[in-house]
């Protein structure tokens, strides 16, 4: 009787065992997007509070892309009193499946802060 069960145990771990590295991929792939998710937010913020301060463009620039993940692109753009800057990025690995990442921070000019209607 134990002859005939000698060879499930190495069928069952070649079947499941693929299953296994797949699914841990997974895992370490969405843990790749939320950690580059939370630095398009980081670097949108920090873009949109440099630019609130009147520092020049290239110095907003610079202080978003030392905080976004390789790769992302960075608008700021001035409506009235208020700045907006809005970083685009894709996730490392697997760029055939990766969502677009996108996070967009306003803030308003400290010139027009406290100013009445």
């Amino acid at each position: 009787m134990r002859r005939r069960d000698a060879g499930f145990v190495t069928a069952e771990s070649a079947m499941a065992l693929p299953v296994l590295v797949l699914f841990a991929t997974g895992l370490v792939w969405g843990l790749l997007v939320v950690a580059a998710q939370i630095r398009c937010v980081d670097a949108a913020r920090t873009g949109a509070r440099a630019a609130a301060r009147q520092d020049p463009p290239e110095a907003v620039l610079r202080a978003a892309r030392d905080t976004a993940p390789p790769g992302a692109r960075i608008t700021v753009t001035r409506d009235g009193g208020q700045v907006r800057v809005l970083v685009v990025a894709r996730p490392p690995l697997l760029h055939g499946l990766s969502p677009e990442l996108r996070e967009e921070a306003v803030a308003s000019a400290e010139e027009a802060v406290g100013d009445g209607p």
